[in-house]
Formats: structure tokens, sequence, C-alpha cells
């Protein structure tokens, strides 16, 4: 409650730090080593920000919004733009996608949740891939070729990714996919308003562009090439198939004509053989493959007096496609979705449940469905549901709770599995293939697996996993011992690189050297002038290491979203994200905190009470050299490592 008028003028404010009669001053020196649990001097430690590691492609996010905000600047004769781009397809050659559909687990990791909200990450990536596409960007395919052939068996996410990872090392590929168009989950698992297809297009064409990648579609591994052909033809195999099988719902009468998954359900609307659904639509789940069902339920709309031969489910069955006429007289289908657990739980991302409901999308939360009530002719009309608790991580009934939703369609999106019809000797009996932890499948020499086939994750969960495969292989090839993964398994910031490409001449880094020499760091050498430590493989910099109070309250910039009203909905097609501006993705890169990492804000040289810290010339100068340290006048108190902002400062250099 604030404080009255009268109470301010009764109230004598003191702002004396003793009191009267305390004359006897204090050694601070002696407070400040006793309650500091380091010694003297700065160190410069590069740690990973969780952004970064919580990515599971791995992306150096924090050095494209560095490169986007014009912190570190881009080598002479290419752009910011190109030189983000550049950076960002070092992990994740997908950019304009994945701005557009990850659901973003780096920006729950951001440190910027602990000022006032996230960083839009995803929106600045997507201005980066946006502007590959309107700039023709290519991806470097200067690395000679080495002769070696791996054979890629799927054309989505990790089979493609993996290609291109391999390329960048010299080795050719075949991708193999038994649709007629690259894309898997991309194109034939997301609605096209949500993956624009010339964006999408784009990105695999750039890929196969580099050359050494050979397509081979409408081609099934295991029915139309034996596994055993390939592995004469080929030096490595790569099982990238993803998981295309939904599974039923765990109820009575699941196997209804009616009932589909969620996978064949949107297969069918985005080979655009589905052009109506059904009259009253059903879908359980609550992940975004359910949000995408019921979405694109609703911008279809049904036809009345359907015709029996082309009711969805005999067009989701690959038994007969829709005329397109169809949509002419369409009108808007009554569409619910529902999850076993509430809208704060549920897996898709909160925007994406929010624009269903605005859409016209009746979500039921909290509730399991208990069986499929069939009519005579063996056809579902409804679902009958009930409110349910989680006990163990399985759902239970609450009795008297029962009700029922009718129904003309029901899609089952809770789950989903590989089809390994062909290659049954790959199952590891739970639908998918084994891995181990460099995903190499046991027991089968020259054999590697990346992808939803492993584990059904995220998109961006198998393109990290193509990434690792490729360093398998390219290990396998040149027969080297596998060491062990790092601890925080991403593209790191790479400084020595960094101080080439800026035109430094520096001495390799070798802590070999510096242990024989009993030195501690790098404050001598040409590598780095001053201490520099990198520990970015081993460490996660958290919020408490920041000095948070150096960021100004800064709203982030959202992307606009068009989304249709339920009245606007049916035949709603068009993209509904509208990319950043160039001004604006600067903008909000600039809100980064470039966590673990100096981003110049010359307070460590400002607060230095000794002038011990100051800036490195500017000709010597880069991302991750910018200031110095003169350690003959560093006294030890530490100020510099608190008022840094990033916590790239520690005290722990010694005297010695």
């Amino acid at each position: 409650m604030a404080t009255s008028k009268e109470d301010m003028q009764d109230t004598k404010l003191n702002f004396r730090r003793y009191e009267e009669g305390d004359f006897i001053t204090k050694d601070f020196s002696k407070k400040i080593f006793k309650e500091d649990t380091s010694h003297k001097c700065p160190t410069y430690v590069h740690r990973t920000p969780p952004c970064q590691g919580s990515c599971p492609s791995g992306e150096d996010i924090r050095g494209w919004l560095d490169i986007v905000r014009g912190i570190e600047l881009p080598p002479e004769g290419v752009s910011m733009q190109e030189y983000a781009f550049q950076r960002s397809t070092d992990a994740n050659p997908f950019p304009s996608m994945m701005g557009r559909v990850c659901p973003a687990p780096c920006q729950d990791g951001c440190n910027r949740n602990n000022v006032e909200d996230f960083v839009g990450i995803n929106s600045v990536e997507q201005y980066i891939g946006d502007t590959a596409f309107a700039e023709g960007y290519k991806f470097d395919n200067s690395a000679a070729m080495t002769g070696k052939k791996v054979a890629i068996i799927g054309g989505g996410p990790a089979g493609l990714a993996a290609a291109y990872q391999l390329r960048r090392m010299g080795h050719a590929s075949t991708v193999f996919d038994d649709h007629s168009e690259l894309g898997g989950m991309f194109k034939y698992g997301i609605p096209g308003y949500r993956t624009p297809r010339d964006f999408l297009n784009n990105e695999i064409d750039r890929i196969i562009n580099m050359g050494g990648v050979e397509v081979k579609t409408n081609t099934r591994v295991g029915k139309d090439v034996a596994v055993a052909d390939l592995e004469k033809d080929y030096d490595a195999i790569i099982w990238a198939i993803g998981c295309k099988s939904g599974r039923a719902l765990p109820v009575p009468n699941s196997d209804a004509p009616n009932c589909v998954s969620g996978v064949a359900f949107l297969e069918a609307f985005n080979k655009g053989d589905m052009q109506v659904t059904a009259d009253r639509v059903v879908c359980v789940g609550g992940g975004d493959t359910s949000i995408d069902v019921v979405s694109v339920a609703r911008r279809l709309g049904k036809l009345n007096n359907m015709n029996d031969e082309v009711r969805p489910e005999q067009v989701i069955g690959g038994y007969v496609a829709h005329d397109s006429a169809m949509a002419a007289s369409r009108e808007g289908a009554e569409v619910t979705l529902t999850s076993l657990f509430e809208k704060s739980e549920m897996t898709a991302a909160e925007h994406e449940i929010e624009d269903a409901t605005i859409e016209g999308v009746d979500i039921h939360t909290g509730v399991m469905p208990l069986e499929v009530v069939l009519d005579d002719n063996g056809r579902a009309v409804a679902l009958k549901m009930a409110k349910c608790t989680m006990t163990d991580g399985r759902p239970e009934a609450i009795e008297g709770t029962e009700y029922m939703i009718e129904a003309d369609l029901i899609v089952s999106a809770i789950g989903q599995g590989g089809d390994l019809s062909g290659i049954e000797d790959m199952d590891n009996g739970r639908g998918l293939i084994d891995a181990d932890a460099f995903y190499r499948v046991p027991g089968k020499e020259g054999h590697f697996v990346c992808g939803d086939i492993v584990r059904p994750h995220l998109l961006t969960t198998a393109i990290g996993q193509a990434s690792i495969v490729a360093d398998t292989i390219n290990a396998y090839f040149s027969e080297s011992n596998l060491d062990k993964r790092p601890k925080v398994d991403v593209h790191h910031f790479d400084l020595m690189k960094k101080l080439t490409e800026s035109g430094h001449a520096v001495d390799n880094y070798s802590s070999a050297v510096f242990k024989d020499d009993a030195q501690r760091g790098t404050e001598k050498s040409a590598y780095a002038v001053h201490n520099y430590d990198d520990r970015s493989s081993q460490e996660i910099i958290s919020a408490d290491e920041l000095f948070l109070g150096h960021f100004q309250y800064t709203p982030r910039i959202h992307r606009e979203i068009e989304v249709p009203t339920s009245e606007q909905v049916l035949g709603h097609f068009a993209e509904r994200q509208v990319g950043l501006t160039e001004e604006q993705a600067i903008a909000e890169a600039g809100r980064c905190m470039s966590c673990g990492m100096c981003f110049e804000c010359d307070n460590c040289v400002i607060f230095c009470p000794q002038d011990a810290v100051f800036k490195v010339n500017k000709a010597d100068a880069t991302t991750g050299r910018y200031v110095d340290t003169d350690y003959s006048k560093c006294i030890g108190c530490h100020i510099c490592a608190d008022v840094c902002p990033t916590g790239y400062i520690d005290m722990a250099l010694g005297e010695g």
C-alpha cells in the first residue's frame, strides 16, 4: 500500500550508514577476501547459455543472435544476414521451417525469463531463414569428396539433415524415400499454412543443390530395394524413416472403419487427397499433431449428404481421393479435441491451443476415452468419455462423470510408431530401431539410425541426432576412436576460429602446453590476450551467475499472428505467422543477454577502481577478446565480476 502524504511528512528519513558516534573504520580488503570464495584477478570464462543447452539440434543461438544485433561482426564482404544464416545452419539447415514450427525449448530455458520475458528466438530464426530464401543464399560445398557413399533411408528432417552434414564432410549420399517428394513430417505431417511449401522446398533444394546428394523417391527399401544390395553398394546406411504409423485408441471398438490415426489424417490432407472432412470430428490427443488435425478439420469443413464411397476414412485409407470441386459447397464442421491433461499441461504449444479455440474448436481437458460407440453397421457414432485423474502417469476414470461426444470421424493422435514392414529384422519389438550413444545400430556393422524411429520426439531432436550420426560415420570411415560426447553436446562458439576469421595471427591453444609451463590460463599467449577459459562443453550458465540489474525491462517484440475466427476459418489456408522486419529482428535479438560471453558493455572497464581492466586495442579485438587485464594492478576486489551482466568473469587467476 502506498505511503500517505501525511506519513511521508512525519517520517524523518536517515540515509546514514553508521550510527551516531560510530567512527571506527573497517578493513574492507579483509572482508572482500574473506567473503569471496575465489582469489585474485579475473578469469574470462566462456560457458554455454541455457538456450543452446536446451536446443535439441544444438544451435549456436547466442552466436547468431549476437550477429543479428551487431555485436559479432561478419567477415569483410559478408552481410549480417548471410553471416547469421551461416552460423545458424551450422547445426540446423532449416531455419525458415524451425523458426515457424519448433516448440522452442530454447525459449523456455532463456535466462531473460528472470527479467521479464524470453527472447523471441523462433521469430529471429524465421527472419534469418526467410531472408536466405529472398536473397538466394547457398550452402558451402567446397569440401573435397572422399569417395565414400552413404545410403539414407528416409527423406524427412533427419535424413536430409544427415545428407547435409555428410556433404559438408565430403561424403556423398543417396536419399531413399517412399513418397513422391522429400520432406517427411515437414511436408506430410504438418499443414502447409504452418510450413509454407515454397520456403520448405527451397530449404530442401538448397541441400540437394550442394551436389553429392542423389535422390530416389517412390522407392521403399525392403520392398523395391533389398537391404543386402545397399550393404554391397554403400559404405554405410542411415535409417531415418520416421514414425508414420499412428497408435489406435486403447479402448473397445477403436478398430471401427471411421477411427483413423492423426498422422494418416494429416498425410491425406497434405497430399491433397482429402478436400472435406466429416460432419462431427473428434480428435483425442493434446500434442502438436492433434492441434494440426482439429485446425485442418475446421478449415476443410464438411459436405452435406456425403457419398459413402468418398467418406474421409476412405480417403485416409488410400482407397479414393476427393474431387477438388467438393470444396466449393462445403460447410463448417463440428470439431472437438480431448486431452487427458488440463490446458496448462498439454504438450502442444500454448499459442496453438489458443488459436484452435479462436478457430472454433471445442476443447475438453482432463478427460479420457472409455469406449467407441458403434451403430448397427459397425461404424463409430460417438466416443464415450469420462473425467479422469492421473496416477503414476496413468489416467483413471472418475466414476459418475461419463458422457458422450457424437462423432462421424474419430482421430487418434496419442502417439506413433514406425512402419518396419520389409525390414522386420531392424525392429526392436516396439516398432522402433535401437541405437547406442553414437546412434549406431547394435549388432549391425555399418548401420546407423536417427530421428523418430529411435524415439518419437521433436523435429529439432531428429535434426540434432543427424548431426551426431554424421560425426559418427565420419569417424567410422577414418577408423578413428569415438571419444565420449561432451557433457553439453551442442555447436559452440570457437574463439580460435573467430580469431582466424577476423585476420588475427594466433598461437594454437594447447592445455597440455600450458600445464607443462605451469601456466594457469592464457594471459601470456597469442591465443587470447586475457586469461581465457573455455568451459562451454562442460557448463551451462544459470541466471544467478549473471548481473540481472544491468538489463532494463524491454517488452518482447511479438510476431503478428493472423488467426481466423470461427466464422472465417473455413477454407482459410493462408500462413498465419507474419515474420519480423529487419528492424524488429535486430531489436528482438538485442534483448539477448549473451549469457556466458562478453557483449561489450564496458562495465568491467568503467567500474574497475584500479584501472586494471582495459579495452583491447581495436585492431586486436574481436568477439570473445574485447577486454584485457593488467594483473599487476588488480587487487582482487571482484567488482568487475560483480558488474559483468553475462557472467563472463570469474575471480580465479590467483597471484602466481
